[in-house]
């Protein structure tokens, strides 16, 4: 008689957004048997929502030196980059001293290592998902557009793109003609640009995460609406999940819930300061976007991006900090579509549609991708801010790694749970 099939090992992912999915596709790839678990459907939370950059070059953290003279500033302009509801602030207070500490020279050339370090594989580790998937079409390398409506803001911005060239990344300054060429239907009031020729974007987010979850589940993966709310210990470790839906066994466990992976952290014995950093788009949808911009262009001192999608044009941008439970303030994406049409004053049309998501943010900029010493089969992928579309390819492929037991890509010692 032959002998029986060894049964697979068995990996479940606890979110089902680029980072959750992204570790799915590569944990099958590794041979594991693989169930996503979430409570929404794939792709349809901050995966769905975000401004779409892929970028490589993606290295300078959200605080740099100098960060704490702009705060006052930005909290006292309605318009500025940064709100924090006045009734969220003592619960934000510790996560935002963390965020300033951060903004150490010292501590700065650190994170900008971490972050080259993931970034700079996110192509190479997205291809050959992209091409099992068939979705390759879905990724764009135009490179990357900061405009400055200020003439001294390129100078303004040296230590930043100092760092940049410091880690490889290609920067070429604009002079206001070779802007032109670059975004014709820019507003006149920008004079001078930093382009990035290695940087790309993705046409959209939401549609790439539902196409590779459904990869994977043709590929015999299973997805499950459940919401985690506990877990069940053994003495291995995690034995079962506790869900609104029922107990669910498990091997392994992977945490990539985004920014609701600080509460599952806690329960596990590793409180980590995640928050919130709630972002909104506003989309100009239709032919009505058709402006001829191919690149994702930042308005560099309201840090403020466009992004052509296929689905119209979308402007993003700003962190409000308002907790998890806070109900959405559409005026943050009224803000933005003005702000766009400041940018672009050729654009047209009324079809706009809103959004908001909940970023899971660390203070440091840099996510968490660990293995938990406490569990042993428990994994952790969250964290990434607004770098998780960059980041999603890369982590998923470092989770199965550690996982199937191998070495790492990279060196993760950056990106421990245990580093707060």
């Amino acid at each position: 008689m032959a002998a029986a099939r060894k049964a697979r090992a068995r990996a479940t992912v606890i979110g089902a957004g680029i980072v959750g999915v992204c570790c799915a596709a590569y944990l099958q790839r590794e041979g594991f048997e693989v169930e996503i678990i979430d409570p929404e459907p794939p792709g349809t939370q901050c995966s769905f929502g975000n401004a779409g950059g892929i970028c490589p070059g993606s290295c300078v953290p959200n605080a740099m030196p100098g960060i704490l003279r702009k705060v006052p500033g930005w909290l006292s302009d309605p318009e500025g980059p940064l709100h924090i509801r006045l009734a969220y602030l003592p619960q934000a207070l510790p996560w935002i001293v963390r965020f300033l500490r951060t903004s150490r020279r010292d501590r700065v050339e650190a994170i900008a290592a971490a972050m080259r370090a993931l970034h700079r594989l996110t192509f190479e580790c997205y291809e050959p998902l992209l091409k099992a998937a068939g979705l390759e079409d879905l990724v764009e390398r135009h490179g990357q557009l900061f405009a400055y409506a200020s003439p001294e803001g390129v100078d303004r911005d040296s230590y930043g793109l100092d760092l940049r060239r410091r880690h490889g990344v290609r920067v070429e300054i604009l002079d206001e003609d070779e802007l032109r060429q670059l975004a014709p239907a820019l507003s006149r009031q920008f004079k001078r640009a930093v382009y990035l020729p290695e940087q790309g974007q993705c046409r959209n987010p939401g549609r790439l995460v539902e196409g590779l979850a459904a990869h994977v589940v043709g590929n015999g993966g299973s997805i499950r609406r459940a919401r985690v709310q506990d877990f069940e210990l053994g003495s291995g470790g995690v034995k079962a999940l506790l869900t609104d839906a029922g107990r669910i066994e498990v091997e392994r466990v992977v945490v990539a819930a985004g920014a609701w992976s600080g509460p599952l952290a806690r329960k596990l014995g590793n409180p980590v300061p995640l928050e919130s950093e709630r972002g909104y788009h506003a989309m100009v949808l239709g032919a009505d976007a058709e402006i001829g911009l191919r690149m994702q262009t930042i308005w560099a001192e309201r840090k403020f991006v466009a992004t052509p999608m296929e689905m119209g044009l979308r402007f993003a941008g700003t962190v409000e900090l308002a907790g998890l439970g806070a109900p959405a303030n559409m005026r943050r994406a009224d803000l933005l579509l003005r702000q766009g049409r400041e940018m672009f004053p050729g654009l047209a049309g009324e079809s706009v549609s809103r959004w908001m998501g909940h970023r899971p943010g660390l203070p440091d900029s840099i996510p968490v991708i660990d293995r938990s010493l406490r569990h042993r089969n428990v994994f952790y992928a969250f964290g990434h801010g607004h770098q998780g579309l960059i980041g999603g390819s890369v982590t998923g492929k470092l989770v199965a790694e550690m996982a199937a037991g191998r070495a790492t890509s990279i060196d993760l010692t950056p990106y421990r749970i245990d580093r707060f």
